[in-house]
């Protein structure tokens, strides 16, 4: 299940915010389409190695001139890295409750495709 590719960040239909972002999601994401530097803000994304679960981005990195910015697929945005890590655990909880398994990528990408 390869994340759809494209010259820009996908994000999640159903993002997974820390407490207190939900009011500054859209403006944090345009600031993000538009490269331009946030401080504090972290990113939860699906790696593009499918082996993996999840990884937690620095925001910045994504001003690098050659950060594959095509290949990631954020789940999630936080303000910290310690909050990004929280917010982590709570996605496994939530994938573990519904299914009864841990694996998150094919939990986030079936929801995504859901109507």
């Amino acid at each position: 299940m390869g994340i759809k590719e494209d010259k820009t960040v996908k994000y999640y239909k159903y993002l997974y915010l820390e407490d207190g972002l939900e009011k500054k999601k859209d403006k944090i994401i345009k600031k993000l389409e538009k490269n331009r530097l946030q401080f504090g803000v972290w990113l939860i994304a699906l790696p593009e190695n499918e082996k993996n679960q999840l990884e937690i981005v620095d925001s910045k990195n994504l001003l690098q001139k050659n950060y594959p910015k095509e290949k990631i697929f954020v789940v999630g945005l936080t303000r910290n890295y310690e909050d990004a890590l929280e917010l982590v655990e709570k996605i496994v909880q939530e994938v573990y409750d519904k299914t009864g398994e841990c694996d998150i990528r094919t939990f986030i990408l079936k929801k995504e495709r859901e109507e």
